[in-house]
Protein backbone atom coordinates (compact mmCIF):
# COMPACT_ATOMS: atom_id res chain seq x y z
CA UNK A 1 0.00 0.00 0.00
CA UNK A 2 1.27 3.41 -0.88
CA UNK A 3 2.69 5.43 2.33
CA UNK A 4 1.22 8.61 -0.30
CA UNK A 5 -2.08 10.61 1.52
CA UNK A 6 -4.63 12.32 -0.32
CA UNK A 7 -6.04 15.30 1.42
CA UNK A 8 -9.82 15.42 2.19
CA UNK A 9 -12.21 16.99 -0.72
CA UNK A 10 -12.41 20.35 -0.28
CA UNK A 11 -16.39 19.96 -1.04
CA UNK A 12 -16.29 17.49 2.35
CA UNK A 13 -17.05 18.70 5.53
CA UNK A 14 -15.05 16.86 8.68
CA UNK A 15 -16.77 14.38 10.21
CA UNK A 16 -18.87 15.96 12.80
CA UNK A 17 -18.50 19.33 11.88
CA UNK A 18 -22.19 19.36 10.50
CA UNK A 19 -23.35 18.25 14.14
CA UNK A 20 -21.17 21.03 15.64
CA UNK A 21 -22.52 23.67 13.47
CA UNK A 22 -26.25 22.76 14.62
CA UNK A 23 -25.27 22.47 18.23
CA UNK A 24 -23.94 25.57 18.06
CA UNK A 25 -26.79 27.42 16.39
CA UNK A 26 -29.35 25.48 19.43
CA UNK A 27 -26.85 27.52 21.99
CA UNK A 28 -26.97 30.78 20.06
CA UNK A 29 -30.96 30.55 19.39
CA UNK A 30 -31.60 29.66 23.22
CA UNK A 31 -29.28 32.60 24.88
CA UNK A 32 -31.44 34.72 22.70
CA UNK A 33 -34.39 33.31 24.05
CA UNK A 34 -33.72 33.31 27.53
CA UNK A 35 -31.67 37.14 26.93
CA UNK A 36 -35.19 37.98 25.61
CA UNK A 37 -37.17 36.50 28.47
CA UNK A 38 -34.45 38.93 30.78
CA UNK A 39 -35.32 41.77 29.10
CA UNK A 40 -38.54 41.82 28.70
CA UNK A 41 -39.93 44.20 30.41
CA UNK A 42 -37.16 46.52 29.88
CA UNK A 43 -38.47 45.73 26.55
CA UNK A 44 -42.29 45.88 26.36
CA UNK A 45 -42.02 49.47 27.43
CA UNK A 46 -39.69 50.61 24.48
CA UNK A 47 -41.85 48.85 22.09
CA UNK A 48 -45.00 50.07 23.31
CA UNK A 49 -43.77 53.64 21.51
CA UNK A 50 -45.76 54.98 18.98
CA UNK A 51 -42.54 55.32 16.41
CA UNK A 52 -42.18 51.45 16.85
CA UNK A 53 -46.05 50.50 16.13
CA UNK A 54 -45.33 52.69 13.12
CA UNK A 55 -42.69 50.84 11.93
CA UNK A 56 -43.45 47.39 12.48
CA UNK A 57 -46.90 48.43 10.18
CA UNK A 58 -44.85 49.68 7.62
CA UNK A 59 -42.62 46.64 7.58
CA UNK A 60 -45.60 43.95 8.44
CA UNK A 61 -47.92 45.47 5.18
CA UNK A 62 -44.71 45.07 3.07
CA UNK A 63 -43.70 41.50 3.80
CA UNK A 64 -47.54 40.41 3.47
CA UNK A 65 -48.14 42.02 0.49
CA UNK A 66 -45.36 41.23 -1.42
CA UNK A 67 -43.94 37.36 0.15
CA UNK A 68 -47.82 35.79 -1.57
CA UNK A 69 -46.59 36.40 -5.08
CA UNK A 70 -42.82 35.91 -4.05
CA UNK A 71 -44.25 31.99 -3.56
CA UNK A 72 -45.18 31.91 -6.77
CA UNK A 73 -42.74 33.70 -8.69
CA UNK A 74 -40.26 31.20 -7.44
CA UNK A 75 -42.44 28.15 -8.31
CA UNK A 76 -42.63 30.04 -11.97
CA UNK A 77 -39.12 30.75 -11.97
CA UNK A 78 -38.33 26.82 -10.56
CA UNK A 79 -40.19 25.74 -13.93
CA UNK A 80 -38.69 27.36 -16.29
CA UNK A 81 -35.09 26.91 -15.08
CA UNK A 82 -35.53 23.30 -14.72
CA UNK A 83 -37.40 22.53 -18.22
CA UNK A 84 -34.74 25.23 -19.77
CA UNK A 85 -30.94 25.87 -19.56
CA UNK A 86 -27.64 27.17 -20.61
CA UNK A 87 -27.42 24.84 -23.39
CA UNK A 88 -30.44 26.49 -24.75
CA UNK A 89 -28.62 29.62 -24.18
CA UNK A 90 -25.61 28.63 -26.11
CA UNK A 91 -28.06 27.15 -29.53
CA UNK A 92 -29.51 30.37 -29.59
CA UNK A 93 -26.38 32.72 -29.29
CA UNK A 94 -24.97 33.60 -32.34
CA UNK A 95 -21.03 32.98 -33.05
CA UNK A 96 -20.35 36.97 -33.85
CA UNK A 97 -20.65 38.74 -30.48
CA UNK A 98 -21.51 41.75 -31.70
CA UNK A 99 -24.85 40.34 -32.12
CA UNK A 100 -24.74 37.49 -29.47
CA UNK A 101 -25.01 40.54 -27.10
CA UNK A 102 -28.72 41.77 -27.73
CA UNK A 103 -29.67 38.09 -28.28
CA UNK A 104 -27.80 37.47 -25.10
CA UNK A 105 -29.86 40.09 -23.50
CA UNK A 106 -33.23 39.10 -24.86
CA UNK A 107 -32.70 35.90 -23.42
CA UNK A 108 -32.72 36.88 -19.95
CA UNK A 109 -36.93 37.18 -20.58
CA UNK A 110 -36.98 33.20 -21.05
CA UNK A 111 -33.89 32.02 -18.80
CA UNK A 112 -34.76 33.62 -15.89
CA UNK A 113 -32.49 32.82 -12.73
CA UNK A 114 -31.70 34.15 -9.40
CA UNK A 115 -28.25 36.88 -8.98
CA UNK A 116 -26.48 34.15 -7.17
CA UNK A 117 -26.89 31.56 -10.13
CA UNK A 118 -25.93 33.99 -12.62
CA UNK A 119 -22.85 34.73 -11.98
CA UNK A 120 -21.52 30.79 -11.83
CA UNK A 121 -23.62 30.23 -15.19
CA UNK A 122 -22.03 33.00 -17.14
CA UNK A 123 -18.50 31.45 -16.21
CA UNK A 124 -19.74 28.29 -17.55
CA UNK A 125 -20.97 29.81 -20.56
CA UNK A 126 -17.51 31.22 -21.19
CA UNK A 127 -15.84 28.58 -20.30
CA UNK A 128 -17.37 26.65 -23.36
CA UNK A 129 -16.48 29.50 -25.57
CA UNK A 130 -19.18 31.63 -25.58
CA UNK A 131 -17.64 35.20 -25.63
CA UNK A 132 -17.24 36.98 -22.14
CA UNK A 133 -18.90 39.98 -23.75
CA UNK A 134 -22.27 37.85 -24.39
CA UNK A 135 -22.33 36.29 -21.33
CA UNK A 136 -21.71 39.37 -18.88
CA UNK A 137 -24.89 40.57 -20.70
CA UNK A 138 -26.67 37.55 -19.80
CA UNK A 139 -25.35 37.93 -16.32
CA UNK A 140 -26.78 41.22 -16.08
CA UNK A 141 -30.41 40.22 -17.88
CA UNK A 142 -30.99 37.00 -16.57
CA UNK A 143 -32.17 38.39 -12.58
CA UNK A 144 -33.69 42.05 -13.94
CA UNK A 145 -35.61 41.29 -17.17
CA UNK A 146 -37.34 37.96 -16.94
CA UNK A 147 -41.01 37.53 -16.17
CA UNK A 148 -41.23 36.49 -12.71
CA UNK A 149 -39.25 40.49 -11.89
CA UNK A 150 -41.45 41.88 -14.36
CA UNK A 151 -45.35 40.58 -12.87
CA UNK A 152 -43.84 41.76 -9.38
CA UNK A 153 -43.59 45.09 -10.56
CA UNK A 154 -46.71 45.31 -12.01
CA UNK A 155 -48.05 43.70 -8.78
CA UNK A 156 -45.78 46.32 -6.83
CA UNK A 157 -47.20 49.10 -8.73
CA UNK A 158 -50.92 48.79 -9.38
CA UNK A 159 -52.23 50.40 -12.37
CA UNK A 160 -48.94 51.56 -13.63
CA UNK A 161 -48.08 49.81 -16.58
CA UNK A 162 -45.13 52.72 -17.50
CA UNK A 163 -43.33 51.44 -14.43
CA UNK A 164 -43.18 47.97 -16.10
CA UNK A 165 -42.35 48.95 -19.26
CA UNK A 166 -39.56 51.55 -18.29
CA UNK A 167 -38.17 48.74 -15.62
CA UNK A 168 -37.92 46.56 -18.60
CA UNK A 169 -36.11 48.81 -21.26
CA UNK A 170 -33.96 50.23 -18.52
CA UNK A 171 -32.31 46.94 -17.16
CA UNK A 172 -32.14 45.57 -20.92
CA UNK A 173 -30.45 48.95 -21.77
CA UNK A 174 -27.97 48.17 -19.19
CA UNK A 175 -26.93 44.84 -20.21
CA UNK A 176 -26.60 45.54 -23.90
CA UNK A 177 -24.78 48.58 -22.96
CA UNK A 178 -22.30 46.79 -20.97
CA UNK A 179 -22.40 43.81 -23.22
CA UNK A 180 -21.10 46.11 -25.99
CA UNK A 181 -18.87 48.46 -23.96
CA UNK A 182 -17.21 45.44 -22.64
CA UNK A 183 -16.13 44.03 -26.04
CA UNK A 184 -15.10 47.11 -27.48
CA UNK A 185 -12.68 48.18 -24.72
CA UNK A 186 -12.11 45.29 -22.24
CA UNK A 187 -10.52 42.96 -24.66
CA UNK A 188 -7.44 42.66 -22.43
CA UNK A 189 -8.91 42.72 -19.03
CA UNK A 190 -7.27 39.57 -17.49
CA UNK A 191 -10.56 37.18 -16.05
CA UNK A 192 -10.31 34.19 -14.11
CA UNK A 193 -12.14 31.32 -14.41
CA UNK A 194 -13.01 29.35 -12.08
CA UNK A 195 -16.06 26.81 -12.92
CA UNK A 196 -18.51 26.47 -10.14
CA UNK A 197 -22.05 25.47 -11.75
CA UNK A 198 -25.04 26.48 -10.04
CA UNK A 199 -26.84 22.69 -10.47
CA UNK A 200 -28.72 20.25 -8.27
CA UNK A 201 -28.37 16.47 -8.22
CA UNK A 202 -31.34 14.26 -8.21
CA UNK A 203 -33.07 14.55 -11.71
CA UNK A 204 -35.78 17.38 -12.68
CA UNK A 205 -38.36 17.03 -9.49
CA UNK A 206 -34.95 17.18 -7.28
CA UNK A 207 -34.13 20.06 -8.88
CA UNK A 208 -36.99 21.81 -9.36
CA UNK A 209 -37.63 21.57 -5.66
CA UNK A 210 -33.41 22.30 -5.02
CA UNK A 211 -34.46 26.01 -7.04
CA UNK A 212 -37.68 26.56 -5.19
CA UNK A 213 -36.01 26.30 -1.90
CA UNK A 214 -32.85 27.66 -2.72
CA UNK A 215 -34.65 30.78 -3.98
CA UNK A 216 -37.19 31.39 -1.60
CA UNK A 217 -34.86 30.98 1.61
CA UNK A 218 -32.09 33.28 -0.93
CA UNK A 219 -35.25 36.30 -1.53
CA UNK A 220 -36.95 35.81 1.92
CA UNK A 221 -33.65 36.60 3.86
CA UNK A 222 -33.30 39.93 1.96
CA UNK A 223 -37.25 40.36 1.16
CA UNK A 224 -37.37 40.75 5.06
CA UNK A 225 -33.69 42.73 5.78
CA UNK A 226 -35.44 45.31 2.34
CA UNK A 227 -38.62 45.73 4.37
CA UNK A 228 -36.89 46.56 7.44
CA UNK A 229 -34.78 49.30 6.29
CA UNK A 230 -37.35 50.91 4.03
CA UNK A 231 -40.01 50.61 7.07
CA UNK A 232 -37.09 52.10 9.08
CA UNK A 233 -36.71 54.94 6.78
CA UNK A 234 -40.55 55.99 6.27
CA UNK A 235 -40.45 56.05 10.13
CA UNK A 236 -37.39 57.06 12.03
CA UNK A 237 -35.23 59.14 9.16
CA UNK A 238 -36.69 62.46 9.64
CA UNK A 239 -39.23 63.85 7.00
CA UNK A 240 -37.10 66.84 6.33
CA UNK A 241 -34.40 65.54 5.77
CA UNK A 242 -36.31 62.81 3.40
CA UNK A 243 -37.91 65.69 1.72
CA UNK A 244 -34.76 67.49 1.05
CA UNK A 245 -32.99 64.43 -0.37
CA UNK A 246 -36.13 63.36 -2.59
CA UNK A 247 -36.68 66.60 -3.59
CA UNK A 248 -33.42 67.11 -5.42
CA UNK A 249 -33.71 64.99 -8.99
CA UNK A 250 -29.92 64.12 -8.73
CA UNK A 251 -29.44 63.70 -4.99
CA UNK A 252 -32.37 61.37 -4.75
CA UNK A 253 -30.87 59.22 -7.68
CA UNK A 254 -27.98 58.75 -6.30
CA UNK A 255 -28.90 58.25 -2.74
CA UNK A 256 -31.21 55.55 -4.20
CA UNK A 257 -28.68 53.73 -6.05
CA UNK A 258 -26.61 53.63 -3.01
CA UNK A 259 -28.78 52.33 -1.18
CA UNK A 260 -29.70 49.66 -4.05
CA UNK A 261 -26.08 48.59 -3.77
CA UNK A 262 -25.86 48.26 -0.15
CA UNK A 263 -29.22 46.47 0.42
CA UNK A 264 -28.75 43.60 -2.08
CA UNK A 265 -32.57 42.95 -2.45
CA UNK A 266 -33.58 39.90 -4.30
CA UNK A 267 -34.84 41.31 -7.97
CA UNK A 268 -38.01 39.50 -7.14
CA UNK A 269 -38.90 41.40 -4.11
CA UNK A 270 -37.12 44.75 -4.61
CA UNK A 271 -40.15 46.50 -6.34
CA UNK A 272 -42.13 46.40 -3.03
CA UNK A 273 -39.84 48.48 -1.02
CA UNK A 274 -39.05 50.24 -4.02
CA UNK A 275 -43.17 51.34 -4.24
CA UNK A 276 -42.95 51.64 -0.09
CA UNK A 277 -40.47 54.75 -0.75
CA UNK A 278 -43.26 57.21 -1.33
CA UNK A 279 -41.21 60.50 -1.03
CA UNK A 280 -38.93 59.84 -3.99
CA UNK A 281 -39.67 60.22 -7.43
CA UNK A 282 -40.73 57.69 -9.80
CA UNK A 283 -37.35 58.11 -11.94
CA UNK A 284 -35.31 57.34 -8.41
CA UNK A 285 -37.40 54.44 -7.78
CA UNK A 286 -36.48 52.65 -10.92
CA UNK A 287 -32.91 53.48 -10.43
CA UNK A 288 -33.38 51.56 -7.22
CA UNK A 289 -35.20 48.33 -9.47
CA UNK A 290 -32.43 48.99 -11.94
CA UNK A 291 -29.27 49.28 -10.21
CA UNK A 292 -29.85 46.37 -7.43
CA UNK A 293 -29.86 43.35 -9.93
CA UNK A 294 -27.47 44.46 -12.07
CA UNK A 295 -24.85 45.31 -9.33
CA UNK A 296 -24.80 45.25 -5.53
CA UNK A 297 -21.87 44.58 -2.51
CA UNK A 298 -23.21 40.98 -2.98
CA UNK A 299 -22.69 40.25 -6.53
CA UNK A 300 -19.45 42.38 -6.86
CA UNK A 301 -17.85 40.28 -4.22
CA UNK A 302 -19.09 37.05 -6.18
CA UNK A 303 -17.88 38.24 -9.24
CA UNK A 304 -14.12 39.45 -7.76
CA UNK A 305 -14.01 35.79 -6.71
CA UNK A 306 -15.10 34.43 -9.51
CA UNK A 307 -13.57 36.37 -12.55
CA UNK A 308 -10.22 38.08 -10.30
CA UNK A 309 -10.01 41.31 -8.40
CA UNK A 310 -8.54 43.04 -11.91
CA UNK A 311 -11.91 42.17 -13.44
CA UNK A 312 -14.00 43.54 -10.89
CA UNK A 313 -12.34 46.95 -10.55
CA UNK A 314 -13.69 47.65 -13.98
CA UNK A 315 -16.80 45.66 -14.06
CA UNK A 316 -18.58 46.83 -11.20
CA UNK A 317 -18.24 50.95 -11.97
CA UNK A 318 -19.01 50.17 -15.60
CA UNK A 319 -22.28 48.71 -14.97
CA UNK A 320 -23.12 51.04 -11.61
CA UNK A 321 -22.85 53.99 -14.00
CA UNK A 322 -24.37 52.47 -16.91
CA UNK A 323 -27.57 51.14 -14.71
CA UNK A 324 -27.83 54.60 -13.30
CA UNK A 325 -27.57 56.53 -16.76
CA UNK A 326 -29.84 54.24 -18.20
CA UNK A 327 -32.81 54.05 -15.84
CA UNK A 328 -32.18 57.76 -15.29
CA UNK A 329 -32.82 58.16 -18.87
CA UNK A 330 -35.54 56.04 -19.72
CA UNK A 331 -37.55 57.56 -16.23
CA UNK A 332 -37.23 60.63 -17.40
CA UNK A 333 -38.91 59.53 -20.98
CA UNK A 334 -41.09 57.54 -19.72
CA UNK A 335 -42.13 58.72 -16.08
Amino acid sequence: MSGTTHPPDAGTAPAGSGGRAASLQVYVVLGGLVSLVLVQQWLVDRLDHPAVATWSTIFVAIVVQSVPFLVGGVLLAAVIATLLSERTLRRMVPSNPSLGVPVAGLAGVALPGCECASVPVASSLMGRGIAPSVALTFLLAAPAINPVVLVSTAVAFPGRPEVVLARFLASLLTAVAVGWLWLRFAGRVPMLHRSRPHDHGGGTVGTFFANVRHDFLHAAGFLVMGAMLAAAINTFVPRAIIDSVAGNAVLAVLTLAAFAFVVALCSEADAFVAASLSAFSDTAKLVFMVVGPAMDVKLASMESGQFGGAFAVRFVPLVLVTAVLSASAIGWWLL
